[in-house]
């Protein structure tokens, strides 16, 4: 049956980092987190789609030229606003929009010279911000009048986003269809329900201010306009004029405010054309969130993390213009969601491959460590098998080592160490010939000399390695014999001349050498090992390593207990006396 291959480091760091990204662009879209940056993306989109002057929409602008050619004060008689809507009627203008006030009454005479106006022009589109709760309102009088006069009455209201910029407008006003339906529904081109996204829908502006066609109410009122320019167009009267403060910031990237009356002329352009711009489908922005946050971790599967990278800013690039590919086909892709996620997509990208490196670096590590301890237990082994009596006792040395090294204040890791590193005190003796090694009875000074040779050929066999195990392994090996007296061998190093591993390691290995039964000697009693110790301090060892040995000496049944002691008696050691 075949094994299940493990998932690396790498690889979940990777997929928790595609993951985060996409649940940080799916929260982020969900929250509407990123409105502002959205909205900016849009007016780019408009800005680098460019002007459309439109063709079957005008605007009549009540400008400064007005003022300056009229003479008149706002608001003006309204008898003027009849002589205008006379004037584009006879000029062919398909339907008449007034985005005027006539709530309240002014002079009578005047009044009635506006409503005979509208009521002969029979095309008249008439604006209000005032609707009761029965969406009626009083223009004209009310909406008796209003019916008589066959004309019909728009809220001019338009929805603001939070930074106070016009982007969208409402079907409907508390029951009255919006000024862009009701002139829309009066040419017979009102879109339906289905084309407002919860009860609003993008304005598709056509262009920065002065797109529309803009022509002065004086120069209409005098017929300084062609027939021409005005026949058959949806006409928007209204004040454009900057001091009377109807001019606002839309999303057409211009820094230049536009006048109202042109943005209700872009909402009825947008409205007689059915909606033509629309957001995607909410399932197609979570569909690129989705895809935008598992690019950069899905390709760093096959690319180093640079490359995948690149890739990512090359996939941004790629999507935002596609994305303006889609505006100026009608459909508004989400921009700031998705590129957030393929942002945090990317960044955990790069930490994962750090982060999954560094994992698999420390794993490799600690890899290569398990195979230097393996292959100093196998040489431990090699020796065991050379000497059936010291297999024990190379646990043993190694617990002790480790404990003794604890209480000098060694780091738990470099004392585990010295006690991995023990193991290899005397694996010089794998080279000592049978002949002397196991011989049963006295060596004589031939002999002896073979025997302390296995503290070079030792440290031979362990040197010229870059394990830091090793390294501690061959200066135990080849000093571990040395004497803090300097009578020592093989160089006859003093005091701490010798390395403090191999004299830790001596302290142990006589420790344990006398408790243990040899060939050549029966076993020690505990009492009379410690008392060897105290005795050898100072000479053969480290009178400070002996004082913290005593220290120690009450926990070493339990140490030597886990290491498979050997001795012929638990140690029962009471608090041992100062060295």
């Amino acid at each position: 049956m075949l094994r299940r291959r493990p998932i690396s480091a790498r690889s979940r760091a990777l997929l928790a980092a595609a993951a985060l990204a996409v649940l940080a662009g799916v929260v982020a879209y969900s929250l509407g987190a990123l409105g502002p940056l959205e909205s900016e993306a849009l007016s780019l989109r408009f800005a680098l789609r460019g002007a459309s002057r439109p063709n079957d929409v005008a605007v009549v602008a009540v400008d400064e030229r007005t003022f300056s050619e009229l003479g008149l004060r706002w608001p003006f008689p309204r008898r003027l606003d009849g002589e205008a809507i006379e004037r584009l009627r006879a000029d062919g203008a398909r339907t008449i929009v007034f985005d005027v006030q006539f709530t309240e009454p002014s002079d009578p005479a005047d009044d009635l010279a506006l409503y005979d106006a509208v009521r002969r022009a029979g095309n008249v589109v008439l604006a209000t911000t005032e609707v009761d709760e029965h969406g009626e309102t009083d223009v004209l009088g009310g909406e008796q009048n209003v019916r008589a006069a066959h004309a019909v009455v728009g809220a001019a209201n338009l929805p603001s986003d939070a930074d106070g910029v016009l982007r969208r407008y409402d079907r409907t006003v508390l029951g009255l269809p919006s000024l862009a339906v009701a002139a829309a529904r009066r040419d017979g081109h009102a879109p339906p329900a289905s084309a407002f996204r919860g009860g609003s829908a993008l304005i598709d502006f056509r262009g920065p201010p002065g797109t529309v066609p803009n022509y002065s109410f004086s120069r209409v009122l005098r017929g300084g306009v062609p027939a021409r320019l005005l026949r058959g167009r949806t006409v928007v009267i209204g004040a454009a004029a900057p001091t009377l403060g109807d001019v606002h910031p839309t999303s057409t990237a211009s820094s230049e405010p536009m006048a109202g009356p042109e943005i209700q002329a872009n909402a009825i352009w947008t409205a007689l054309h059915g909606n033509p711009l629309a957001p995607a489908p909410g399932w197609l922005a979570l569909l690129t969130i989705a895809l935008a946050g598992v690019c950069a971790p899905l390709a760093s599967t096959r690319l180093r993390a640079s490359r995948a990278a690149l890739a990512s800013a090359a996939l941004a690039l790629a999507y935002l213009g596609a994305a303006q590919l889609a505006f100026d086909a009608g459909t508004v892709l989400e921009v700031a969601y998705p590129l957030l996620a393929l942002a945090t997509g990317a960044v955990g990208m790069l930490a994962a491959n750090y982060v999954g490196a560094l994992v698999e670096r420390n794993q490799f590590q600690r890899r290569l460590q398990q195979s230097q301890i393996e292959l100093v237990r196998r040489l431990a082994a090699a020796v065991e098998s050379r000497d059936a009596e010291t297999g024990a006792h190379i646990a043993r040395i190694g617990a002790l080592c480790e404990r003794l090294a604890l209480e000098l204040g060694w780091p738990a890791q470099r004392a585990r160490m010295l006690g991995q590193a023990s193991a290899m005190h005397d694996v010089g003796k794998i080279g000592i010939p049978d002949s002397v090694l196991l011989k049963p009875g006295t060596l004589d000074e031939r002999e002896w000399q073979v025997i302390r040779s296995h503290t070079t050929l030792g440290g031979e066999i362990l040197a010229g390695s870059q394990s830091p195990l090793v390294q501690m392994a061959e200066r135990i090996a080849r000093f571990h014999h040395e004497r803090w007296d300097g009578t020592g061998y093989p160089d006859g190093l003093r005091g701490e001349q010798i390395p403090i591993e191999a004299r830790i390691c001596s302290v142990c290995d006589v420790f344990d050498a006398l408790l243990s039964h040899r060939s050549y000697k029966h076993a020690w009693h505990a009492r009379d090992a410690l008392a060897e110790l105290r005795r050898c301090s100072g000479a053969q060892l480290d009178p400070q390593l002996v004082a913290a040995f005593m220290r120690i000496a009450p926990t070493l049944p339990q140490v030597l207990d886990a290491s498979e002691a050997d001795a012929p008696a638990p140690l029962a050691l009471a608090t041992p006396q100062p060295a």
